[in-house]
């Protein structure tokens, strides 16, 4: 269910190869292979993924400041792939389980994260702000690509046990690089594992352009794996929706993986560590910013009456609540004894933790006896 992919001079940054429902301009246009899975989302549906968009958008601005304010130690923006996220994550059945990166912050979003998942983290408090069966996602990856693998294995696992849900892995263009992409889409291939992998194709591998890691657009990859994929437009909601809906159909009835590329922008820095005003120019960024996917929605549903101020207004109100509780809870974090870093390492009690904690105690104490010392000095 490949789109036809015709070479270009950039042809894996292409943006005009791709499969779409709404142009930038939000106008609704017409796929054959993207329509009938989303025939069913009416007005009410497209304002609920405009809404889910300007939150998960409102997160990732909180994120920002809360780092620069020095709250958090890091932050992984996600402005300008709201659509692929939220499009992707809300095809999502309950219990199908999600392997997101770093990044996927709307895809936490839509699983159910609470407020403090956001950040606490980023602050350094706890290793995994919440229980990843509770809401069917895991913790979001630090390491590139690890987490297709992951998602095989629990596809796998679902193959066991007889069940009919899918697991997604959701990583980067970069990623592609990596063996664990490649190694994890044999696996998926070879046992039919009920998984879709999600690459979302933002242009950079932090400074590297996609076109250094790719000659030709990455979903004309997955074919020589045996496993059929499809390339979106990442910034159109809709075609994200239906693209995702396709893959998750084809997985879950036992055809075996799908994947889809889902081509888009990276608007920010690639953590609020990085410069990207040195490495690309102000000029492609501002050419992004007019796919603006939340202005593409909301242009189409002026367009239809279906998006008024009142709506907008509501919107607004929710997204400054979001954030406010966002804001909060990084600002209200208490910061743990150093010491239950090593708590809940092990199920059971383990005597080589015991001395670790020892080891990092006395570590600790030395703090303590020059800082004595030092005051002393000065006395």
């Amino acid at each position: 269910m490949m789109h036809t992919l015709t070479p270009t001079d950039d042809r894996a940054a292409d943006v005009d190869d791709v499969a779409r429902l709404l142009t930038q301009d939000g106008v609704r246009v017409r796929d054959a292979d993207l329509d009938p899975w989303v025939s069913d989302l009416d007005a009410d549906a497209l304002r609920g993924l405009y809404r889910d968009m300007v939150l998960v958008r409102r997160i990732d601005t909180e994120g920002v400041a809360l780092q620069r304010q020095g709250q958090l130690g890091l932050w992984a923006p996600c402005n300008g792939q709201e659509a692929t996220q939220i499009g992707t994550a809300r095809a999502l059945r309950a219990d199908d389980f999600a392997f997101p990166s770093y990044r996927e912050i709307g895809v936490g979003y839509a699983r159910g994260a609470a407020p403090r998942d956001f950040v606490i983290a980023w602050r350094g408090e706890e290793h995994s702000t919440y229980n990843p069966f509770e809401i069917n996602s895991a913790v979001p990856q630090i390491i590139i690509g690890a987490q297709t693998l992951h998602a095989v294995g629990y596809a796998m696992g679902i193959q066991r046990d007889g069940g009919d849900q899918v697991a997604v892995a959701y990583f980067g263009d970069g990623a592609t690089s990596q063996g664990d992409v490649n190694e994890a889409m044999i696996f998926a291939s070879s046992f039919t594992a009920p998984v879709v992998f999600v690459c979302t194709n933002n242009q950079w591998a932090i400074s590297e352009p996609v076109t250094v890691q790719a000659s030709y657009p990455i979903a004309g990859r997955a074919p020589g794996f045996g496993i059929p994929s499809m390339r979106v437009d990442g910034n159109d909601v809709l075609a994200c929706t239906a693209a995702m809906r396709w893959a998750l159909e084809h997985a879950r009835s036992g055809k075996g993986p799908a994947f889809i590329e889902a081509v888009t922008y990276r608007m920010g820095p690639h953590t609020t560590s990085d410069d990207p005003t040195r490495y690309r120019d102000k000029e492609e960024v501002e050419r992004w910013r007019e796919r603006d996917p939340l202005q593409r929605l909301e242009t189409y549903l002026r367009a239809q009456g279906a998006f008024d101020e009142a709506f907008a207004t509501e919107v607004a109100a929710a997204a400054d609540a979001l954030a406010a509780e966002v804001r909060a809870a990084a600002l209200g974090a208490t910061t743990r004894d150093p010491l239950t870093l090593l708590d809940n390492v092990y199920a059971e009690p383990h005597v080589g933790i015991d001395e670790q904690r020892e080891r990092f105690g006395a570590y600790l104490d030395g703090f303590a006896d020059a800082a004595t010392d030092a005051g002393g000095a000065g006395r």
